[in-house]
């Protein structure tokens, strides 16, 4: 017998991450020390009072139920607590807060509740794979926005043709931004609020690496400016900040119609977040800042590791204000495959193309700072030994 897939799985690029995981396996398949700067997948331990919460958590055997749909209101008044105390902004968590199995989850449904086949989403690219692909899930078109280093990696509203923004529905927009590390300040978010307020355009902002930053500089919540909750939304995830990957837990915040909408498809998608882990991220969410800031000392010393060694080298990088990557251009002579391929053969290090986050990712790639210095040291001396 032969099973046909439907149309939106045929069209549907390969999945970047998968394709490099594969990479992975086959190289470590063959017994090489393969030192991996790929994926970002936070190698550091959960912290333990968060392991300690989840412990008792899930002793209890209410949680062992069905969760609620939109989060437990404790988890959600957390969430709104936190927003206070970090970006002093004033959400209601009954409304405009809601619970999410990581932030991936809430991105790739909320084009289901807002677009038609036909409908326009603004996405940047180079980006996070998952913003495209959920458009092409919901029947949109996708316009690509370029992030192009001549304008610091933000959209260059003024270029979208009219066309697009009459028919655009969704605007993704990421920063601390994936892949390239740029940051963004008030000016862009307020031309984004003035865009959307004109063309009706959600604002779906993704903040998951808000808390990985450097030298003190911390970023901004889109939702401080004025006017942001009118038309946005912005979600995190508890995987980078708290080391918590696995466990699958994140929220959205601000416009209470756009979280209803989005709260209709997980309602009929999904059970919700398992309460325990709900139970744990309340305590997460509480982190004094004192153990966050030693988290991102060991991303900070790792950063400033491979930009110096990969500096020295010739490399042209952009220095990263936030996230824990590091974009870097190519050496001339290769394409961005072309030089993942040699350093992978040459060198057994793992990076990511940057095409295969958009066009405009071409000629750079992406290192993810999830090994140890000493490890970084080592994938800079092979590098240089493999060119």
């Amino acid at each position: 017998m032969h099973f046909e897939f439907a149309n939106r799985v045929k069209n549907l690029p390969p999945y970047l991450f998968a394709a490099i995981d594969k990479m992975k396996q086959e190289t470590l398949s063959r017994g090489v020390d393969l030192i991996d700067l790929s994926i970002g997948d936070p190698d550091i331990a959960t912290p333990r009072h968060i392991v300690n919460a989840m412990k008792t958590a899930v002793e209890k055997p209410l949680h062992h139920r069905y969760p609620s749909y939109e989060g437990m209101f404790s988890y959600r008044e957390a969430v709104a607590d936190w927003y206070k105390r970090r970006f002093s902004v004033s959400l209601d968590p009954q409304k405009e807060v809601l619970s999410l199995i990581g932030s991936k989850e809430g991105i790739g449904h909320i084009p289901l509740a807002f677009v038609n086949p036909g409908d326009v989403v603004l996405v940047p690219s180079p980006g996070y794979p998952v913003y495209p692909v959920a458009t092409l899930f919901a029947g949109g078109e996708c316009h690509f926005m370029p992030l192009l280093e001549e304008n610091s990696f933000l959209p260059d509203f003024s270029v979208i043709p009219e066309a697009a923004l009459r028919k655009a529905k969704l605007m993704f927009i990421n920063y601390p931004n994936n892949p390239t590390s740029a940051v963004a300040h008030a000016g862009f978010y307020k031309d984004a609020i003035t865009l959307a307020k004109k063309y009706n355009i959600i604002i779906c902002h993704d903040a998951a690496y808000s808390e990985i930053y450097y030298d003190g500089k911390r970023p901004m919540s889109y939702l401080e400016l004025e006017g942001a909750s009118e038309v946005g939304v912005e979600f995190h995830s508890l995987s980078k900040t708290y080391n918590m990957t696995g466990w699958r837990i994140g929220f959205v915040a601000g416009n209470s119609e756009i979280l209803a909408g989005l709260g209709k498809v997980k309602t009929n998608l999904d059970s919700g977040v398992f309460q325990a882990v709900q139970e744990a991220a309340i305590t997460a969410l509480k982190t004094d800042d004192e153990e966050l800031s030693a988290i991102r000392n060991v991303y900070q010393a790792r950063k400033d590791t491979l930009y110096e060694g990969l500096k020295k080298s010739g490399f042209h990088l952009i220095k990263p204000e936030a996230t824990f990557y590091l974009w870097a251009k190519v050496p001339p002579q290769f394409d961005s495959s072309g030089f993942v391929a040699q350093i992978l053969e040459r060198a057994a290090v793992l990076a990511t193309p940057g095409n295969g986050f958009g066009k405009p990712g071409e000629g750079y790639v992406r290192f993810a700072l999830t090994v140890s210095v000493e490890r970084i040291k080592e994938a800079v001396d092979r590098i240089n030994k493999a060119l």
